[in-house]
């Protein structure tokens, strides 16, 4: 391809995602990858470039743009050889009118801007959201330590205060080291290290998905002891088994809830749970720096949704702790309504549990828990807390 047709197919792409992130549509990645499976000519150097030009405008984009072009005018605006692709060639884009509209370059939607500033995000921590995120790993001590990975590899960087987390170097592969390591962010890691899990507990991880934080409590329980894994969504939920057999996780079992179902279903867990872990659905605000056209998905509309999702979600789990035990909760956002301010509602629901102070290796106290921001601790966005049960 030539960087014409590049930029051309970037355009075409882009036009794809902000229809997807318009309609509520697949995501980015997988628009990506189905455009290239039909379009076999495009070799591998140009499928990197032409998703590199993709997610550079995207990041550049904060407000959801009219169209594909629009987006990479914005991008070509600061970069003449990018904007020189514009040349009107057979698979090129036309050339760029002098009086031609560009999208609007920014961080994200002005509501967003205005939401995360009430919810205490400082100016640099808005703008790190959308940087690239770093690559990094959970070395799964069942299998064997950082050493060893760093061995086969040649390559890794110790996180400080995570004796089994790995930075890489962006593009490593990482399927090569099979069920030895799993691609984790350190925020990921820290956040369930609150969970202060042991070997021989009952833990729940009531919303599990493909389970990753399911597989790093098993790894933190010395495999000893029972995980309940559940979820609402049978796609993702059964990409649980395999991982687990491949990490060499035996105490992990799944269960597929009803929506609207699920007290029922987990009655037999009722106030019998160590711990109950509640990564919570939420609006990702702080997971753009890996899915930057998530931000361009969200309304005010769809965040009251989840935060009423979130509050169902904490009274179920709650449910299942038992007497003295803890209920961990989770929401990888930086907005006050999905964090600080569910645990207010809830601790005023539940005046007899207390929110514990966490001793965590980054972040900083947010409300009744832990915040961590790409700015402060290069992670993505969480807000962790802890909550004891009364005996």
């Amino acid at each position: 391809m030539t960087p014409a047709a590049r930029t051309q197919a970037a355009i075409e792409l882009l036009d794809s995602i902000v229809l997807a992130a318009r309609e509520g549509g697949a995501a980015a990645d997988t628009l990506i990858a189905r455009y290239f499976a039909t379009r076999r000519y495009a070799g591998s150097k140009d499928r990197r470039a032409v998703r590199e030009l993709i997610y550079a405008a995207v990041r550049t984009c904060g407000e959801r743009p009219a169209s594909g072009r629009g987006a990479m005018l914005a991008l070509a605006a600061n970069d003449p050889a990018l904007a020189a692709t514009f040349d009107g060639s057979t698979h090129g884009p036309a050339p760029i009118d002098p009086g031609e509209a560009a999208a609007k370059r920014g961080v994200a939607p002005a509501w967003l801007i205005t939401a995360l500033k009430k919810s205490g995000v400082d100016h640099d921590a808005i703008g790190s959201l959308v940087e690239r995120a770093p690559l990094d790993i959970r070395v799964n001590r069942l299998m064997g330590t950082p050493d060893d990975v760093i061995a086969s590899l040649g390559t890794g960087d110790p996180i400080a205060g995570l004796p089994d987390a790995l930075r890489l170097p962006a593009g490593t592969n990482v399927e090569q080291l099979g069920g030895l390591a799993e691609v984790q962010d350190a925020g990921s890691q820290i956040v369930t290290l609150a969970a202060d899990a042991k070997p021989g507990l009952r833990v729940v991880d009531l919303c599990a998905g493909g389970g990753g934080k399911t597989l790093a409590l098993a790894a933190a329980m010395a495999n000893e002891g029972r995980i309940l894994a559940t979820d609402t969504d049978r796609s993702r939920l059964s990409r649980l088994s395999p991982r687990a057999e491949k990490a060499g996780v035996t105490i992990a079992e799944t269960r597929l809830l009803d929506p609207g179902q699920e007290a029922t279903a987990l009655e037999d867990w009722r106030a019998s749970a160590d711990i109950v872990l509640i990564d919570a659905p939420c609006s990702g605000t702080g997971t753009w720096r890996r899915n930057p056209e998530a931000r361009w998905r969200l309304t005010p509309q769809r965040i009251d949704r989840l935060v009423d999702t979130q509050r169902r979600i904490l009274a179920l789990g709650s449910n299942l702790v038992r007497p003295g035990g803890a209920l961990l909760y989770i929401v990888c956002s930086l907005l006050d309504a999905e964090g600080a301010e569910q645990i207010n509602v809830f601790l005023n629901g539940h005046p007899a549990w207390s929110a514990e102070k966490l001793a965590l290796p980054a972040g900083t106290p947010h409300g009744g828990g832990t915040r961590l921001t790409p700015a402060t601790d290069s992670t993505d966005g969480f807000f962790v807390a802890r909550l004891r049960a009364p005996c």
